[in-house]
C-alpha cells in the first residue's frame, strides 16, 4: 500500500462465517451474484473460509479475543477500531454501546484519529437525519463508530449530503426516510448507493461505510429478512464492483462479531467473521489479521 491507494472499507455489523445450511443461513437460501463474484465464485461458510486469488483474499477473523462469552458490538467495535483488546480491558464482552471506561482509549486511539495524524483524510459515509442529532443533544447514546468519528473531530453527516451524493443513508437506499419526516427524500439503488460509495474516493484515503440492518435482521429469526437484507447488500456490493479499480483501491469487508448467519438463535454467535479483502495489494492486510484487534494495525501500516 502507498500514499495513492484508496481503501473503501464496508462494515457489515453481525455477519459471520457460518455453515453451509440453507436451513440456517441465508447465504445459502437464495442467490446473491455480486457476493458469489467476489467471495471466489463460491460462497463462504466454516469449512470453507480461506480464499486467495490474484485480487481476492479471504481469511476468517476471531471476535471472541480470549473472553467468555458472546461478542457484542460495543466492546467489539471498541477493539476493532483501535487494535486494542477491549473485552479483556471490560472483563467481558459488552454492548451494544461503549462502556464507558473505554470512551478515553477510542478517543485516543481510534483509527480516524490515527489517519488525520498521518495526514491521511478520512470519510465516514453515512448521513444521519434530524432525529438522530436531536438525539445526542439530549444526551443519548452512540455506537463505537460515531463516537470514534466525533472524538476525533469531524462532524457527521446530514440529509442534504445524501441529497448532493455526499454520503449515503445507513439503509443504502434512502426508503427509510419517507417514515422519518422526509418525504422528497429521493430514493435511490442499492446498487445506486455502491456506486456512489466508491465514487467519494476520489477525495479521500480511507472511505468508511457502516451497515447495521444485517445485525437487526439476525436477531429476527427470520429467514425471510435476512435473504431481503444480503439481497440489497449484493446489489450494493454489484454496484462497488461496477465502478472499481483494483489497481489503485483496495476494498475491505469486515464485521465485528457473527448473527445473521446463524437463524437457528436470536443471540450474536462465537462464529469467525470474514475479512474480504479486493483490489490492491489484498494479501498483504490479510495475511497480518487473524483476530478482531489486528485489523487497525495492519491497515495504518500499509498507509503510512
Amino acid at each position: 500500500m502507498n500514499q495513492h491507494q484508496k481503501i473503501i472499507f464496508i462494515f457489515l455489523d453481525g455477519v459471520g462465517i457460518g455453515r453451509k445450511d440453507k436451513r440456517y443461513n441465508p447465504f445459502f437460501a437464495d442467490n446473491f451474484p455480486a457476493l458469489f463474484t467476489l467471495f471466489g465464485n463460491s460462497m463462504l461458510h466454516i469449512r470453507s473460509a480461506w480464499r486467495e486469488g490474484r485480487d481476492l483474499s479471504v481469511v476468517p477473523v476471531n471476535t471472541t479475543l480470549g473472553v467468555p462469552g458472546l461478542p457484542q458490538s460495543g466492546t467489539g467495535q471498541a477493539a476493532m477500531l483501535t487494535g486494542i483488546n477491549a473485552p479483556q480491558i471490560v472483563g467481558r464482552h459488552f454492548g451494544p454501546y461503549l462502556y464507558s471506561s473505554l470512551k478515553p482509549l477510542v478517543k485516543e486511539k481510534n483509527i480516524f484519529r490515527s489517519l488525520r495524524d498521518l495526514k491521511k483524510k478520512p470519510y465516514y459515509a453515512n448521513a444521519f437525519p434530524r432525529q438522530f442529532f436531536d438525539y445526542l443533544s439530549k444526551g443519548g447514546k452512540m455506537s463505537a463508530i460515531t463516537y470514534a468519528w466525533l472524538s476525533a473531530g469531524y462532524r457527521l453527516l446530514g440529509e442534504e449530503a445524501i441529497i448532493d451524493g455526499r454520503g449515503l443513508s445507513a439503509d443504502m437506499t434512502n426508503e427509510r426516510w419517507r417514515s422519518l419526516g422526509y418525504p422528497d427524500m429521493p430514493v435511490i439503488t442499492a446498487r445506486e448507493g455502491g456506486k456512489r460509495l466508491v465514487n467519494l474516493s476520489d477525495d479521500y484515503h480511507f472511505v468508511f461505510y457502516e451497515y447495521f440492518l444485517t445485525d437487526h435482521a439476525g436477531h429476527t429469526q427470520s429467514m425471510e429478512e435476512g435473504v431481503r437484507v444480503l439481497k440489497n447488500v449484493d446489489e450494493f456490493i454489484g454496484g462497488v464492483l461496477d465502478t472499481f479499480d483494483t489497481a489503485e483501491m483496495l476494498l475491505v469487508l469486515f464485521s465485528d462479531h457473527g448473527n445473521l448467519e446463524d437463524m437457528s438463535t436470536k443471540s450474536h454467535t462465537r462464529n469467525p467473521v470474514p475479512l474480504v479483502a479486493f483490489g490492491r495489494e489484498h494479501s498483504r492486510l490479510t495475511a497480518r489479521v487473524r483476530k478482531l484487534t489486528d485489523i487497525v494495525p495492519a491497515l495504518l501500516d500499509g498507509m503510512k
